[in-house]
């Protein structure tokens, strides 16, 4: 068997679990940190090292024992968190996350790097706790008394165990010699191995430690079930008993020994448990240590129905269904010209299938869908940082991390959200005292929601800080050389901020100022079919929403005629269609024209004007107007007809073919013909240029005039 085969699989988890580390060292009080917290993110280190132990990464396996131990110091009460100390966790969380990638793409970690975290942790444990992580030892404590009636195993009495550690047995019942060395090396983790013998019906080790029997359970739940552990001993509070083999005697303990009675436990490998699924509350709490082992179990129980798929694979399938509902179209169009009372079956087969290949279609897109907990989860530690070094205090609260997004998108939105958030940190929230001085809050508040609005998923950032100063914003407008006026709309002023090195910071920090970013985050927005809207309200804060089709893989479009060129519009930027009357037609300067519509003025887009489309209705009245939204703005684009409604796939025509402006894709329809998909925002771009073009260049009129003329 070639182990590499399943490097994929622990790369992923050992993601995952990294992501769970840092969301739980985000999450911790200092001051009264949750003992489940610690014990989750001591698993997860646990599991790493493992897995990395086992595949020979051997940078990563030292970098997470070293760590491990320290978070065993932590999860005891021996070393008091402070935020430098968890900042130095997150830090290890980092260099785990950077030696994962190293080996993820066949190369060595970084070894100065690694000598250097490896020293830090070192240096943390010798200053916090006096103590040496390379031996793993437990820290000395006093030991507790017990009951003389109390039986130990003779082999414990004569060797002895170190002080604070208390003696127990563990019995591993019915497991294979492969199985039983990975449990005793692990075991010899916690304490030490004092003796083990047996065969496979009941091997027991002799076990000098200091660790509390939740904590033994624990180690073992990674590799067999939990359900089949049992123990008695120092902590179990009457838990079963298992007797002690007659090779280990019981003696009455002499009046001097500490130790306690021997702990027994009965184990058994189970292959489908998972130690991601692991969880368990620490020995101080009693009254929860049951719940949340059934917590645990439940949770594991979810795992075991669920299966990892490549998403090369899933794209494949969804290409399939896609070419599934180009033919179903074909079909339908072919069936359609026929006799409906002839074939009243192949027209009822038909509409069957219609129905299964959406509803297909709509189940496979599902699988590619991911909760925005996904992106949402990246961010408490970004602000933090981010407010750390700008010496703001900020509270982050997430909303809608349930609402779902195609995952390729959810991938391509985190740089740009990443910007806006530090952008809203930065420029947005005010340093806590000038917040106190107008009367707010010394903490500022940030909020990131997600939800679904039609065919749209609606991400918003929304601070409540100073506001946009729309004066100031014109100002530095107008000192880039940018065309503005002060009879700019609110909406357009603030659409100032995504223009090319634009920035109103006094001074470049490593946060921002530069004046990059937010050009970059509004093209790449918009060339996920997606906008950008500002609303913002001075000294109470900016709202900045991003606007995103849920998936870019199948579209439901309207289908219109243009000459005798087909054309699809999303459906979710139609807002609805009429036929314009003469008297609503306006004339601007030049030849721009606007239609009133309820008393709002759009401006005018013939589509065959923008496209170039031949044999197109050019009487402005016989056309058909269709009210469409793109980035904020409404427009009114003239066709010659509506064909209807359908559900196209969409087809990147840049790859396949080259850029072209106005059109943002392409799709094949059910006659087996290419129809484009026109970009709303690119179409009234490309209709403003070519009308600049058909302009004949006008001399200032002054230059005509001679100075008579001039004076009168």
């Amino acid at each position: 068997m070639d182990i590499t085969d399943f490097y994929d699989t622990f790369f992923e988890e050992a993601e995952e679990l990294l992501a769970d580390m840092e969301r739980y060292l985000l999450e911790l009080d200092v001051d009264e940190p949750d003992s489940e917290q610690l014990n989750a993110i001591f698993r997860a280190a646990h599991s790493i090292k493992g897995g990395a132990g086992t595949f020979g990464f051997d940078a990563l396996q030292k970098t997470t024992h070293l760590f491990e131990n320290l978070l065993d110091h932590t999860r005891k009460g021996e070393l008091r968190l402070r935020r430098d100390i968890v900042d130095t966790f997150l830090e290890t969380k980092d260099m785990l996350s950077d030696q994962l990638d190293a080996y993820r793409n066949g190369d060595e970690p970084d070894q100065e790097a690694f000598e250097r975290i490896c020293q830090t942790l070192q240096r943390l444990a010798l200053e916090e706790i006096g103590q040496d992580l390379e031996s793993g030892a437990p820290v000395a404590s006093t030991p507790q008394p017990v009951a003389k009636s109390e039986p130990e195993p003779e082999a414990l009495v004569e060797q002895g165990a170190a002080s604070g550690s208390d003696l127990r047995v563990v019995a591993l019942l019915n497991v294979g010699e492969k199985d039983r060395q990975l449990l005793v090396e692990e075991l010899g983790q916690l304490g030490e191995v004092i003796a083990q013998e047996g065969d496979e019906a009941c091997y027991e080790v002799t076990l000098s430690s200091s660790v509390s029997n939740d904590d033994i359970e624990a180690v073992m739940c990674f590799i067999i079930d939990t359900d089949q552990i049992k123990i008695r001993g120092a902590d179990t509070g009457g838990a079963p008993q298992v007797a002690a083999p007659t090779a280990v005697p019981e003696v009455e303990e002499p009046q001097a020994a500490p130790a306690q009675a021997p702990v027994q436990a009965a184990v058994e490998p189970d292959p489908s448990a998972s130690s991601a699924a692991s969880v368990k509350t620490d020995s101080a709490k009693p009254d929860s240590g049951k719940p949340a082992k059934a917590k645990a179990k439940a949770k594991g129980g979810g795992e075991s129905t669920s299966i990892r798929v490549s998403v090369d694979k899933v794209d494949q399938i969804i290409n399939l269904v896609g070419e599934l509902i180009i033919t179903q179209s074909m079909l339908d169009q072919t069936v359609s010209e026929m006799d409906n009372v002839a074939n009243s079956a192949l027209q009822n087969g038909m509409s069957l299938l219609q129905r299964n290949a959406r509803d297909l279609q709509e189940s496979v897109m599902s699988i590619r869908m991911i909760p925005m907990d996904f992106v949402f989860s990246r961010f408490p530690r970004v602000v933090r940082e981010t407010a750390a070094k700008l010496g703001k205090e900020i509270e982050l609260v997430t909303e809608g991390e349930s609402t779902e997004l195609d995952k390729s998108l959810t991938e391509r939105i985190i740089d740009p959200l990443t910007h806006l958030v530090r952008n809203s940190l930065d420029h947005g929230i005010e340093p806590p005292d000038v917040r106190q001085t107008a009367g707010k809050p010394r903490t500022g508040k940030l909020v990131l929601s997600a939800k679904h609005q039609g065919g749209n998923i609606i991400i918003e950032v929304i601070d409540d800080g100073a506001g946009l100063n729309r004066d100031r914003l014109l100002a530095k407008a107008r000192e880039n050389g940018l065309p503005v006026s002060d009879a700019m709309s609110d909406d357009e002023v603030w659409q100032l901020i995504f223009a090319p090195g634009f920035s109103t910071a006094k001074e470049v920090t490593d946060v921002s100022g530069r004046g990059v970013g937010m050009d970059v985050v509004k093209r790449n927005i918009q060339g996920m079919g997606g906008h950008v809207q500002i609303m913002s309200r001075p000294g109470e804060g900016t709202t900045i929403r991003i606007v995103l089709p849920l998936t870019l893989a199948i579209l439901d479009g309207m289908s219109i005629k243009v000459g005798n060129e087909m054309f699809i519009l999303p459906l979710s930027a139609v807002l609805e269609s009429l036929q314009p009357s003469r008297e609503d037609l306006y004339a601007m300067a030049g030849d721009d024209v606007v239609l009133k519509v309820r008393d709002e003025y759009l401006p005018v887009v013939a589509v065959h004007e923008a496209l170039d489309v031949p044999k197109a209705k050019t009487e402005l009245t016989e056309t058909i107007a269709v009210i469409v939204q793109g980035e904020g703005r409404r427009y009114a684009l003239l066709v010659d007809d509506l064909v209807g409604q359908q559900q196209v796939v969409v087809k990147n025509l840049e790859t396949n073919y080259r850029k072209v402006p106005g059109v943002s894709a392409a799709t094949i329809l059910g006659d087996g013909s290419v129809a484009l998909i026109l970009d709303i925002t690119g179409l009234h771009r490309l209709s403003r240029e070519k009308k600049e073009k058909r302009r004949p260049e006008r001399k200032p009129a002054l230059e005509a005039l001679t100075d008579k003329e001039l004076e009168t």
